[in-house]
């Protein structure tokens, strides 16, 4: 009788589970309503420098009096953003953002007692509620889409902060003239409620967040082999659940993440600039009227949304046509930083009303692009399990500026010699500084190189 031998037993490694169809209808709802988080999110931002001339005189502050409200928004911002971002791995991110925006609506209400004390108070608790607001949100939505659909999504959540000032400059201002500056502030507490009972409703968890991703990795494999395109790859996505995630440090020294945090720093220098400033500069400065000033504060904002709806667009198709890499995302952030300082440096030397009104424009606008593209690439380098933690981190230092930049500014503009030698000497250190910032994120951001390297999505 003659013997066969048996077959080789084959073995196969384990695969990865194929990651859940894309729910278009549902991510564009979350879009939709991370959008409007985010338009209340910078209403609340600017509705103090809205109210700034108004303030100051009713409580006879000087400058840096009102910088120190201001930059006190920021004492908590970037540590409960980093706290939060630490921690959110273990929370859901609905609950996170209704209880963001529940303690927004609370935060306004201390401008009714108008003493200096009540508004740092205020401005404290709004700015530990919101310090998490832009990386959670943007977590939130990269929960909902898949990595190759991220691009215009996170410029939409930005373009809502942008899309917040252009509508809340003349709002508010209405409210700030016809009915007292607190109204503006109670006009905002009860946006902020209206906003909760809605996410309350709607609100939700997407497939693409890593709680989803832990629980399809513990379901039945999908087919497929080794080695072979899976559904994953086909729709965009790089399995990664193979690879352990790195440590928390090797990610945050990655020269991709040092580069998007630098350019995130000096966009935030120039919006923190804008935000406590830019309505007072107008007014005092260019002599333009708190009516005209809200126009200009929004055509600066309606620019950055422009901005924002096409340069990631484009940023986006170039990946979906496989040509990313620097140029599609390290460049275009650094570049926009660049523009906005250059803008900036500008500024004190223009004479004529239209150059200065056109540098404020592209000084306060053009940096916008560089907020998106630097958690898009951030993302690309990070396994989804990390994102939530080192988003944290990353908004956590790129938003440091926020936390002295507006004191400073006023402390420049109250030692000077004259208001415009202050604001002139104040724009420049601010050119410099996102100069040095942008330059060096064009440099850092490899993030083909280094999703490689530590397992990111791409």
């Amino acid at each position: 009788m003659a013997v066969h031998p048996l077959p080789p037993r084959r073995t196969s490694a384990p695969e990865t589970p194929d990651p859940p169809a894309y729910d278009r209808r549902r991510a564009w709802l979350i879009l939709a309503m991370v959008v409007a988080f985010m338009m209340i999110n910078y209403a609340d931002k600017s509705v103090l420098g809205l109210a700034a001339v108004p303030l100051m005189d009713e409580l006879a502050i000087d400058k840096s009096t009102y910088g120190l409200i201001s930059s006190s928004f920021y004492l908590l911002f970037s540590v409960s953003g980093l706290v939060v971002g630490l921690l959110s791995a273990r929370w859901s991110t609905r609950t996170m953002l209704l209880v963001m925006a529940a303690l927004w609506a609370v935060a306004q209400l201390p401008a009714l007692v108008a003493t200096v004390p009540a508004l740092v108070a205020g401005r404290l608790l709004l700015g530990a509620a919101e310090g998490p607001a832009a990386s959670m949100s943007m977590h939130t939505l990269y929960g909902w889409f898949p990595p190759g659909r991220r691009g215009m999504p996170s410029a939409l959540q930005i373009g809502g902060a942008a899309l917040g000032t252009a509508v809340a400059a003349p709002v508010l201002t209405w409210f700030i003239v016809n009915l007292g500056w607190r109204s503006a502030f109670v006009a905002l507490a009860i946006t902020s409620a209206a906003w909760c009972l809605v996410w309350y409703a709607v609100g939700k968890d997407g497939p693409y967040s890593a709680a989803a991703q832990r629980a399809a990795a513990g379901a039945a494999p999908a087919s497929g082999t080794p080695g072979t395109p899976g559904a994953g790859e086909r729709n965009g996505t790089r399995p990664t659940a193979e690879m352990p995630a790195p440590p928390l440090s090797r990610l945050l020294l990655s020269g991709t993440v040092v580069g998007s945090v630098l350019s995130a720093f000096g966009s935030h220098w120039a919006l923190a600039v804008s935000s406590a400033w830019l309505p007072v500069y107008l007014q005092t400065q260019l002599d333009l009227t708190a009516s005209t000033t809200s126009v200009a504060v929004s055509a600066v904002s309606v620019l950055s949304l422009l901005l924002l709806l096409s340069v990631p667009a484009l940023v986006d198709r170039r990946k979906r046509h496989g040509r990313a890499g620097r140029a599609a995302d390290g460049i275009a952030q650094g570049a926009a930083v660049l523009v906005s300082g250059a803008a900036l440096a500008l500024l004190p030397f223009a004479e004529q009303r239209a150059a200065q009104l056109a540098l404020v424009a592209v000084a306060f606008a053009a940096h916008a692009v560089a907020i998106p593209l630097h958690y898009v690439t951030t993302a690309a380098v990070v396994p989804a399990a990390r994102r939530g933690p080192v988003f944290g981190v990353v908004a956590a230092t790129g938003t440091l500026p926020g936390m002295f930049v507006p004191y400073l500014t006023g402390h420049l503009v109250d030692g000077a010699a004259s208001e415009a030698t202050g604001y002139a000497i104040a724009f420049l250190l601010s050119a410099a500084v996102m100069a040095v910032c942008g330059a060096v994120a064009m440099l850092a951001i490899r993030p083909d190189r280094d999703a490689r390297a530590l397992g990111g999505e791409g």
